[in-house]
């Protein structure tokens, strides 16, 4: 099962086929909509999703604003359109990750690695 950071990962690499158009704001109502249908089947939400639920407040911090505006609506402002708005979202959510939740809570790359096995003694 892909969890939400490979999920975010994923979306980064190919966004219109999760969101349509390649945007910020297709991209906060997707994850929205995950998270909440994830709740209405009963899934417990994961260490991942609690800490992405913090996205909010350390956007808030890292713009220096106390607005109640979304994280999307805070990156959008500051931002050229919606697509430059999405692109500057993946990298504040690398900077996010690095910042706040390094290592534990990386996207799960070992798909990407090429196992290569060496010769024994």
């Amino acid at each position: 099962m892909v969890d939400l950071y490979d999920l975010i990962h994923n979306i980064r690499k190919r966004p219109a086929m999760y969101l349509g158009r390649a945007c910020i704001s297709n991209l906060r109502t997707f994850l929205a909509g995950y998270c909440f249908a994830r709740r209405q089947i009963g899934i417990p939400q994961t260490q991942q999703e609690q800490q992405f639920s913090e996205f909010q407040t350390w956007i808030q911090q890292r713009f220096n604003l106390t607005s109640n505006q979304t994280w999307d609506q805070i990156i959008l402002f500051f931002s050229q359109d919606e697509h430059t708005a999405l692109e500057q979202f993946f990298k504040l959510f690398d900077e996010f990750i690095q910042t706040e939740h390094p290592r534990e809570l990386q996207p799960n790359t070992t798909n990407n690695l090429i196992m290569v096995s060496g010769t024994q003694d």
